[in-house]
This record gives structure tokens, sequence and C-alpha cells, in this order.
């Protein structure tokens, strides 16, 4: 009988996509619990010192030199990306809907397929680019332009997913490179540390223990959805995980339910079904 668990595959692949999405939802209840007194910035900042302070340990116990590397330049470019995105997410909670926000980050996946195509050289077929167009056309509902009082704070998360979709073609490239996990994931903590950092001291509120303690549980949270990314990566294709993205929706809307009672608006599921709709066609219709 063939171990899905243990050996490299489909099943493997969409498990570690199941647990990117479920740790990432309770980051954004840590969130946006933490932003009840603490500044986004913050937020952000504790998030990767004790991202980077836990992956610290088993690089300085590993035999091999995992400090060194042939591409720290990505690191460093991959460590701004991420210290604006993330920085983004950490405000984007503490002033939207939990499902609504949610929802425009899977807009992620419409801007990787031209990024893919441009970077990665993926074909892609026309199924896709209008499928991509639907879910941008499902963005545009989200920001209630005929409303009346244009839901602007979609902005947030919308740029956030752009720079997401360009860490994932960072992160795919590094991968191909052979680079280390533990590598990744130390310099990624370390630049955005140093770079969150220099902002924080404008916005400090010093944290009582509780607030630490939430502090130090987004911190494992963060890297543990990049170590599952990488093994999701590593256990199957990307066209393969992307679907299973919609999974974090549900999540989303049970714990804004359970947490702080958030019900999602009809605009907000009118342009989720949308985006959705496109976001899955378009990953679903990937060539090579």
């Amino acid at each position: 009988m063939n171990n899905w668990f243990s050996e490299k595959g489909l099943k493997q692949g969409i498990f570690w996509a199941v647990m990117i999405y479920f740790i990432g939802t309770l980051n954004d209840v840590l969130a946006r619990f933490l932003g009840d007194r603490l500044h986004a910035v913050e937020i952000a900042f504790f998030r990767f010192f004790f991202s980077a302070v836990i992956v610290l340990f088993p690089m300085l116990r590993s035999k091999n030199n995992l400090f060194k590397s042939t591409i720290h330049i990505w690191h460093v470019m991959r460590g701004v990306l991420g210290a604006v995105a993330l920085g983004l997410c950490c405000f984007s909670v503490n002033v939207m809907p939990l499902a609504e926000n949610t929802t425009i980050l899977f807009s992620e996946a419409l801007f990787m397929l031209p990024l893919a195509a441009i970077f990665l050289r993926e074909k892609v077929s026309m199924r896709a680019i209008v499928a991509t167009i639907i879910g941008f056309f499902g963005l545009i509902v989200m920001f209630r332009p005929s409303a009346g009082n244009m839901n602007l704070m979609a902005l947030i998360p919308t740029f956030a997913a752009l720079l997401f979709a360009i860490m994932n073609i960072m992160i795919k490239k590094m991968i191909d490179n052979k680079e280390n996990t533990l590598t990744m994931l130390f310099y990624f903590g370390l630049y955005t540390t140093i770079i969150s950092g220099a902002i924080v001291p404008f916005y400090w509120i010093t944290p009582n223990l509780k607030e630490l303690f939430l502090i130090l549980l987004l911190g494992i949270g963060a890297n543990l959805i990049q170590l599952f990314i990488f093994l999701a990566y590593r256990a199957t294709t990307a066209s393969n995980i992307s679907p299973v993205r919609y999974v974090e929706l549900p999540f989303a809307v049970l714990f804004g339910f359970v947490f702080f009672g958030q019900i999602p608006e009809s605009t907000a599921l009118i342009g989720a079904i949308l985006i959705i709709a496109g976001t899955f066609v378009s990953s679903c219709s990937k060539k090579g």
C-alpha cells in the first residue's frame, strides 16, 4: 500500500496545501486579536523576529554551513517584498472582515498567471486568460464602485496579493536552484526583521505577557506556513496545489463568525464567486 504521507505525490501535496491555509487563517485571527492594541508594524516585526529566532537553532546545529548562499540577493529581495506584503496583511485583517480579506488575497493566483508566463515561461491557454479576466472583474466587485462608498481598503490586500505572487515566483526559482529550506526560512525572517525593525520605533507599544505569547505563536505559524509551502511544492506541481487554496475561505468564514461575529455581505459573496471561478479555471488551464 502506498504511504502518501511519506512519499511525494498529489495526496501529500494537497495535505500540505490544506495545512498552509489552515495555519494562515489562524495567524490572521491572532493578528486581529493583537491589533486591538498593537500597531500592524509592531505585530509584523515580532512575527518576523520570532520566525528568524526559531529557525536559527537548527541552522546552528547543522553540520553544513546553511548560512552560505550563492543567491543571497534573492533572499534580500524576498525579505523586502515579504516585509511589505505581510505588514499590509497584518493591517488589513484589522480593518476588513476576515472572509472578505481572504477572498481578495485569492487574487494572488490571478497575478501569478501573467508573472508565470513572463518569468517562468509557462504556456497560457486562452481559457486561462478569459478566466483571469473574470477573476479580476470579481476583484472590482469587491471594491463596490457603485455603492457610493468605494471600499478603498480593498486596495491593501490586493497589493499584498500581487507581492505574494511575485514572492511565489521567487520561491519556485530558489527551489529550482536547490536552496536549502532552513536557509530560505532564516534569511526571510532576518531581512524582514531588519526592515520592519527600522520602522517599529515610531509605532512602539510595549506588549504585555499575553500579547507576547500570541506573538510567539504568530512567529511559529509564520515558519510553519513557509515550511508547508516548500513541502507542498516539493511533493507535487504548483498547478495541483493552486485549486486547494479555496479551503481557506470556509476557514475564514468560520473563524470570522466564531471569533468576531462577522457575516459576509452579499457584494463580497458575489465578488468571491467570480474571483474563485476565475482563479480556479485559470489554475487548472495552465499548460506545461
